[in-house]
Parts: C-alpha cells; sequence; structure tokens
C-alpha cells in the first residue's frame, strides 16, 4: 500500500525537522503511542494500540530513523507485531522551504500488513491509514504552537 501526503508548517524548516524527530513529541503525537523508548542509532522500541474496524490489538516494534539529511530528509522504518497481525513500512520524510516563514512536508511511503488486519486492508485501510497521518500532523502543528508560545 501507498502512502503519500504534504503537510505546511508556519516555522522555519529546522525547526520543524528537529520537532519531528523529538522523541518526546513523537511520543505525544502517534495516535495510540503508549511507548516509545530509544534504542540508541536512531532506533525505538515501540508500544502502540492501534483498531481498524473492529480488529484492535496492541502492537510491539521497533522505528528507526536513518540516512538523516538534517534539514532537509530522513527516512523512518516502522515494524511491528500483535494480536492482528503485523505491520511494515518504510517512508521518507522532506522538508521544503514554502516561504520564508513556512515549511512543507512531503512523505512518500509504502506499508504492508499481514493476519486479520490484511483482511480489511482493501477495505478500510487507506482511509485509517490518511486519518492516523493527519491526527499525526496536526498535533505536531499543536505542539510547534506550544514551542513558539513558551
Amino acid at each position: 500500500m501507498k502512502v503519500t501526503g504534504t503537510y505546511r508548517f508556519s516555522a522555519s524548516r529546522e525547526r520543524v525537522f528537529e520537532l519531528l524527530l523529538d522523541p518526546a513529541v513523537l511520543k505525544a503525537c502517534i495516535p495510540g503511542c503508549e511507548e516509545l523508548v530509544p534504542l540508541g542509532g536512531g532506533r525505538y522500541e515501540a508500544v502502540m494500540k492501534v483498531g481498524v474496524g473492529a480488529v484492535r490489538g496492541t502492537y510491539k516494534g521497533q522505528v528507526e530513523i536513518a540516512d538523516v539529511q538534517a534539514p532537509e530528509r530522513y527516512r523512518m522504518r516502522v515494524e511491528g507485531r500483535g494480536g492482528p497481525g503485523f505491520v511494515k513500512g518504510e517512508a521518507t520524510i522532506e522538508l521544503k522551504e514554502a516561504t520564508d516563514s513556512e515549511t512543507e512536508v512531503v512523505l512518500v511511503g509504502e506499508g504492508q500488513v499481514g493476519g486479520m488486519i490484511a483482511g480489511l486492508a482493501q477495505r478500510l485501510l487507506g482511509g485509517v491509514v490518511n486519518s492516523i497521518m493527519t491526527q499525526f500532523f496536526s498535533c505536531m502543528r499543536q505542539q510547534l504552537d506550544r514551542a513558539t508560545d513558551d
């Protein structure tokens, strides 16, 4: 399954890049994230509760941030397993200066699912992924606004 999205932030590219890699902000903004423990080398152990339709469960896995080229781009890999199945994905996140005071974040990725959750993939998963990404980036904007107010 392909995943794409473009999101705008009212902040410098450097500030948005910093925010997108802040473990505390990531934990707060990833929907369903219960734990995000740094393992070193850009790797994290994660525990998330996710539901797609009637299929709900807890996933344990790893998130890896790689190929970091601050403040322009990085790659994120995610793997997780849980009762409803597995998820695996990789995305490139690129930050572009939209204007002097705005940054555009472009995400392009691909994911795979298996197990019970795969049975819903064709009908619901695309919408769920888009909803999760919208929630994540909306939370990121709120975090940025909070940091700017401090």
